[in-house]
């Protein structure tokens, strides 16, 4: 007599109706997961909803959020706090415009601060308290390659996903020794609708460098299930971000020091 294979939960997608998150809600409906996806655009959830539904025989609910807006924010994160069958989030509702500071108007910084940095922070730590209660979830959040380069017209941008790498790795040492797996990925560029609105036409950069959002998530994957918790899935030789974190743990402990540098000559 066989016995029932357990289901894997729900997994909860932000930013689920195109892109990387409707991949992440592809890959996971598969792996049978049930979903809770969310997105401003229902006409969207509900065609993917529906296909997921038909195609891959799981339980798909939509919330229809703006998750730049604190209304939804709030009703989202409670919703999230709320629900016990939640064993994954996918943190990957994002906006970017590219431009220079000067020529980024002040709506478009506060929505890249809003839903970059905000919702993402909201949604995690709503979420947070049930998985160490139960000491079992993912999460899993959709940084980049900007996470730790500038360009002259990604200072807002790069600000808000260095944050989103910085915020991720202070929840993997706050949950490490839990059965909790925090990942963070780093796509460079992939092609998404996010270049439609972002001020640079995904025509301008070289195909060669553009990844597709299949294979982006297709590899952050794998690196989950081999328990990478932090995936660049364009990076050949993985050797260089070990190099770059040894650096950055080197120059931090450096700096522990309660005189300033002799290069300061100080007068006295």
């Amino acid at each position: 007599m066989s016995s029932a294979v357990a289901k894997p939960g729900v997994a909860v997608i932000t930013g689920a109706s195109s892109g990387i998150g409707a991949v992440y809600a592809d890959r996971l409906a598969k792996r049978g997961y049930d979903l809770i996806l969310v997105a401003r655009r229902g006409d969207r959830l509900e065609a993917l909803a529906k296909r997921l539904r038909a195609d891959a025989g799981v339980s798909v609910e939509n919330i229809v959020a703006d998750l730049a807006k604190p209304a939804d924010l709030d009703r989202v994160a409670s919703l999230i706090a709320a629900d016990a069958r939640i064993t994954m989030l996918v943190n990957n509702a994002g906006t970017a415009t590219l431009a220079s500071l000067a020529k980024t108007g002040t709506a478009d910084q506060d929505a890249m601060i809003a839903l970059n940095i905000t919702a993402l922070t909201r949604l995690s730590l709503a979420i947070l308290p049930a998985f160490i209660a139960r000491d079992r979830g993912t999460i899993v959040n959709i940084a980049s390659v900007l996470s730790f380069q500038t360009l002259p017209i990604s200072g807002v941008y790069s600000g808000t996903k260095g944050y989103v790498m910085n915020f991720t790795r202070g929840l993997q040492d706050e949950v490490a020794g839990r059965n909790i797996t925090i990942q963070l990925v780093l796509p460079a560029a992939t092609r998404t609708e996010i270049w439609d609105v972002g001020g640079v036409p995904i025509s301008a950069i070289d195909p060669a460098h553009v990844m597709s959002a299949e294979d982006l998530v297709d590899a952050a994957l794998a690196g989950l299930d081999t328990g990478e918790t932090i995936s660049l899935p364009s990076l050949e030789q993985d050797g260089l971000w070990t190099a770059y974190d040894s650096a950055r743990e080197k120059l931090f402990g450096a700096t522990q020091r309660g005189v300033p540098a002799s290069r300061y000559h100080l007068a006295r």
